[in-house]
């Protein structure tokens, strides 16, 4: 396939960035969307022309570093995918393909495909935790009875990777879908039941004062979120939320 790629370059947070075209030629439909980067790349260095900055980890779907918006789509043109998973496949010949970073106050532009989400890790810091005593006197977590739906549901919730596709999707830049996660994932189980009032509080917080928007249940977030996490996370935090401001 040869493609038209308008990606945008940008230096750093503090300069103006814009979209810039390349023109990719012979990219088998096998490649992964990664792969096609490496390619284009590796011309540029040939050419003595900057590389363009992306970020990429694991490239299995499990980190999430590799977002990226493809088309207006966190992701790309696929569903329950990460852009490492995503291949060149679903694109045609001769098509332009619009490769962004993702758009979010709280995710500020690095450089060129790469935003800063440590946002997120502060919220984890904030919550994302329990906290288990390591003295000699730690219980079993077999022991410890857990129905097989609070488990599944607690797993399901857990599967999130912080890739910020939600916020990304979102009208508002909301992260309420990560962190109704990451409090779900404590909130259904008793491990996490001694911490959960201080948890979801100090979450919500944190994910304010980072500057994300609010819900408004359009629903972007769960159709685009490569792991599929539900808005039941979002009702199970707000409701965690009430409960814990009524606790005082």
């Amino acid at each position: 396939m040869n493609l038209t790629l308008k990606i945008w370059r940008q230096k750093s947070a503090d300069h103006k960035g814009q979209l810039v075209d390349y023109i990719i030629e012979e990219v088998s439909p096998d490649m992964s969307f990664l792969e096609m980067l490496d390619v284009l790349n590796d011309q540029l260095i040939s050419k003595d022309e900057e590389p363009i900055a992306f970020d990429h980890d694991c490239r299995e779907g499990i980190c999430g570093m590799c977002s990226l918006y493809i088309n207006g789509e966190a992701h790309g043109p696929d569903r329950g995918i990460t852009t490492c998973q995503l291949h060149m496949r679903k694109f045609k010949d001769g098509d332009t393909i619009y490769i962004e970073p993702f758009r979010a106050k709280a995710f500020p532009i690095i450089k060129d495909l790469i935003v800063d989400r440590s946002a997120f890790e502060r919220i984890q810091h904030a919550g994302g935790f329990i906290s288990v005593n390591t003295s000699g006197n730690t219980q079993d977590a077999n022991a410890i009875p857990i129905s097989k739906d609070a488990a599944d549901e607690a797993m399901d919730a857990a599967t999130c990777i912080g890739c910020g596709a939600c916020v990304a999707s979102c009208k508002n830049s909301s992260a309420m879908l990560f962190v109704g996660a990451k409090v779900s994932q404590y909130a259904l189980l008793p491990q996490g039941q001694i911490e959960a009032t201080d948890r979801v509080l100090n979450m919500v917080k944190q994910m304010d004062e980072e500057g994300f928007g609010n819900c408004t249940n359009t629903g972007a977030c769960e159709v685009e979120c490569p792991k599929g996490i539900s808005l039941e996370n979002i009702a199970r935090m707000n409701s965690e939320y009430l409960k814990a401001s009524l606790k005082g």
